[in-house]
């Protein structure tokens, strides 16, 4: 296992329109010591093509393809389990990072000497525009706080395999990176993130994040399935997840102004 070497996990399903500016994103790094794992869930546009040209020009790209489609967290896991380096690190097919997002979290975790970190995230929308929205995070982010909100994004967390092992993903379609950020914080009980904007988050009109009734019911089953609540108990803690999303988590969107 290459001792500084970062595997970046990229699912892809139908990404024709995004995956090669994410994949750009990376190329783009200024810390150059990754690879990118690229796990296709059967797609039927372009994509494949797409991703089979960059890694006839790039030997730190790789591609695998599921023999069905299974979701994302299977191919994930997929990615996991072909990953070579030393940390792990996930993003999606439609988002992009920062230049320097990751030698900004290397040095970060080598110099407070942390297994994990995440940072802040602006949003933006199908076509790449500011919707002038940052996500930030509480600086010293808790296991309960994360419990009653889900604080990381999945487009930013890197986790440290020496540490962790690597950490299998949920199979399940949705919120599997809520239910490892929480695996991870059960572990090291605190979590610092880098307190700057290093990914951008793009907000598409059929994603989850649209969708209140999604995003209950998802979460509910987090707290039924990874918690192992019973019914009255996850009810319970899923209105306090409500209460923390009306509450707390608007304290951590900031307006940002659009950039230039």
């Amino acid at each position: 296992m290459a001792t500084s070497l970062v595997s970046i996990i990229i699912p892809t399903f139908n990404s024709e329109k995004f995956i090669l500016e994410t994949i750009c994103s990376v190329q783009k790094q200024t810390y150059e010591k990754w690879e990118i794992i690229l796990v296709d869930d059967c797609s039927s546009d372009n994509t494949v093509a797409i991703i089979l040209e960059m890694v006839e020009k790039d030997d730190r790209i790789h591609f695998f393809q599921l023999e069905k489609n299974s979701g994302t967290g299977v191919a994930r896991n997929k990615g996991l389990s072909n990953a070579n380096g030393r940390y792990i690190s996930f993003l999606d097919a439609d988002d992009l990072w920062q230049p320097t997002k990751l030698q900004k979290q290397m040095e970060f975790m080598r110099l407070n000497n942390v297994p994990f970190t995440f940072s802040f995230y602006d949003c933006i929308d199908e076509e790449g525009t500011s919707l002038e929205k940052r996500v930030e995070a509480p600086l010293n982010l808790s296991y309960i706080q994360l419990v009653f909100c889900n604080y990381v994004g999945n487009l930013t967390g890197i986790y440290d395999v020496n540490y962790f092992g690597k950490i299998p993903i949920s199979s399940v379609r949705k919120r599997q990176d809520w239910m490892l950020w929480l695996t991870i914080l059960k572990k090291i009980k605190v979590a610092k993130p880098v307190p700057e904007s290093l990914a951008f988050y793009r907000i598409r009109e059929n994603s989850i994040s649209t969708s209140k009734f999604d995003l209950i019911k998802y979460n509910f089953a987090v707290y039924r399935r990874f918690h192992g609540f019973n019914f009255a108990l996850a009810a319970l803690y899923m209105a306090v997840f409500l209460c923390a999303q009306l509450a707390l988590k608007p304290h951590y969107i900031k307006k940002i102004k659009p950039s230039t």
